[in-house]
């Protein structure tokens, strides 16, 4: 059971190899490592896939939603170098946007919703930012 303010998540061992299922109260559902035969995505995977997720929704939110451009798909890439030593913590992450508009929309309005994103909204970069140099960039694809 949560606590107000608090959010709760769990990980059910399968009972096979190293493999888990990660789930929320809401029914959402992720797996971790591999399970008959079927690749599952690395918890540590999983901190970027969260970076990736929490920055393109906000990219998303104030492209679309806030300054009403014609954004038709934004894809984010993240990579993360490791340390060798343990714990194996994320010293270096670089965030690759791709967007892509319907027509020319300003670089300068680009670039604004992706440093308030990486400055301000993103809390799963901020958490990264603690131990890692976090870079990006991006590339904008318009049709007109």
């Amino acid at each position: 059971m949560s606590k107000a303010g608090w959010r709760e998540v769990s990980a059910a061992w399968t009972g096979k190899g190293l493999s888990f299922i990660g789930s929320n109260p809401a029914g959402g559902v992720v797996q971790m490592g591999e399970l008959d035969g079927v690749p599952g995505i690395q918890p540590m995977e999983l901190l970027l896939v969260s970076v990736a997720g929490c920055t393109g929704m906000d990219v998303v939110h104030i492209l679309k939603n806030k300054k009403r451009l014609p954004v038709r798909d934004v894809r984010v890439q993240v990579r993360g170098k490791r340390r060798e030593e343990y714990p194996q913590i994320y010293t270096e992450v670089h965030i690759h946007y791709d967007i892509w508009a319907d027509e020319a929309i300003a670089e300068k309005d680009v670039e604004q919703a992706i440093r308030l994103s990486q400055d301000k909204y993103c809390s799963a970069s901020a958490i990264l930012k603690a131990t890692a140099a976090l870079s990006y960039d991006y590339t904008l694809h318009t049709d007109g």
